[in-house]
């Protein structure tokens, strides 16, 4: 059985975000809000889609990993607004427990955030 890894909850609503070249994996969780997944397309259209979901849930955090130039489409959408938007060092991050995947990295951003 894997170790269950908790933390105190410092920030009221946040979101993590798994950036890659095709797809964009967000996890939100916070005060009153159901922990949800869920994934986005690369391209302005589905980026607007993200940011509206997020600020439609309240949210007020998001973090997502510094990995390539993949992100930058993603922080230019997202910074414009009230979201306080924070790259994150993926070295410092990286220790998912159990087995990896793209919802498993996002959920796992969040948690840390």
């Amino acid at each position: 059985m894997e170790p269950q890894v908790s933390f105190n909850q410092v920030v009221f609503r946040g979101c993590g975000i798994d950036v890659h070249q095709k797809v964009v994996v967000a996890t939100i969780s916070g005060n009153g809000l159901k922990k949800e997944t869920r994934e986005f397309g690369t391209f302005t259209r589905s980026l607007t889609e993200l940011k509206d979901w997020l600020l439609e849930n309240g949210i007020i955090h998001v973090a997502m990993e510094s990995i390539g130039i993949y992100l930058k489409p993603v922080y230019q959408v997202l910074e414009p607004t009230s979201l306080k938007v924070w790259v994150v060092n993926a070295r410092r991050i990286k220790y998912v427990p159990g087995h990896k995947t793209d919802k498993q990295d996002s959920a796992w951003i969040c948690k840390l955030l």
